[in-house]
C-alpha cells in the first residue's frame, strides 16, 4: 500500500529524526535522508523518489530552488515542503513550480499523512490552515486600504518605534492629533486597545507600509 520511496532533509536534526521516525513507525519507505538542500538534491538525482519531502529553508539550496531544478530537468520526484513561513509570496512561488504538497511545521504530524497519500495518488496537498492564514492577511491587505494616507504615514513612524510626540513634531500636528489618528486606525484594523497592540501590528506588517 505505502510503496512509494520518500527522501527527506532538512537542516534542524531534531525535526528530521522526528519526521523520520515518525514516518518509519508508519511503515513509509524511507530511502534516504538530508541535512542540507545540496544532499537533498543529490539524494533525488540518484535515487529518484516519488516524493521528496523537503524545509523550504535549507543551506546551499532551498526547498524552491530544489523544485525549481526539478522542474527545469523534468524529474518525476513529487515535492513536498515542509516550513515555518506564512508569506502568501512563498505559497505563491511553491504553486507557480507546480509542488505537489505545501504543509506547515506546527501542523506537520497531523497533515503528512493526508499529504503524502494525496501526492502518491497524483493530487496535490495545500495544507488548510495556510489557506485560512492566506484569508487572514488578505482581511489584512483590506484593512490597510481603508486607512488614510495620513494614518498610513503615522503606522508607519510607529513601526520605527517613534512616539505620539515624535510623530506629531515629524508632521508638524498637534499630540491630540495623533492619539486620534491612532484611535481611528485600531479600529480600522479591528484591533484590542491592549497597550503596544499598535506597535505589534506596525512591526508584524512593515513590508507592506509603504
Amino acid at each position: 500500500m505505502k510503496k512509494d520511496t520518500i527522501i527527506i532533509a532538512d537542516d534542524h536534526p531534531l525535526l528530521l529524526k522526528g519526521l523520520n521516525d515518525f514516518l518509519a513507525e508508519k511503515k513509509y519507505n524511507i530511502i534516504g535522508s538530508g541535512n542540507n538542500g545540496r544532499e537533498a538534491y543529490n539524494l533525488i538525482t540518484k535515487l529518484s523518489p516519488d516524493i521528496a519531502i523537503l524545509d523550504i529553508q535549507m543551506p546551499f539550496m532551498s526547498g524552491l530552488e530544489i523544485a525549481q531544478k526539478c522542474k527545469t530537468n523534468c524529474f518525476d520526484t513529487k515535492i513536498i515542503l515542509i516550513t515555518l513561513h506564512k508569506e502568501k509570496e512563498l505559497y505563491e512561488q511553491a504553486q507557480d513550480l507546480n509542488i505537489f504538497g505545501y504543509v506547515l511545521k506546527e501542523f506537520a504530524l497531523e497533515e503528512i499523512e493526508t499529504c503524502i497519500k494525496m501526492v502518491s495518488e497524483g493530487n496535490p496537498f495545500f495544507s488548510p490552515k495556510i489557506k485560512e492564514l492566506l484569508g487572514d492577511h488578505n482581511a489584512e491587505n483590506e484593512a490597510l486600504k481603508d486607512l488614510t494616507p495620513s494614518e498610513k504615514k503615522i503606522l508607519k513612524l510607529i513601526a520605527n518605534d517613534k512616539t505620539n510626540k515624535e510623530i506629531a513634531s515629524l508632521l508638524f500636528i498637534s499630540y491630540r492629533t495623533v492619539e486620534k489618528h491612532r484611535s481611528n486606525i485600531i479600529s480600522k484594523l479591528a484591533l484590542e486597545h491592549k497597550t503596544n497592540s499598535l506597535l505589534i501590528w506596525a512591526k508584524e506588517h512593515h513590508d507592506k507600509l509603504i
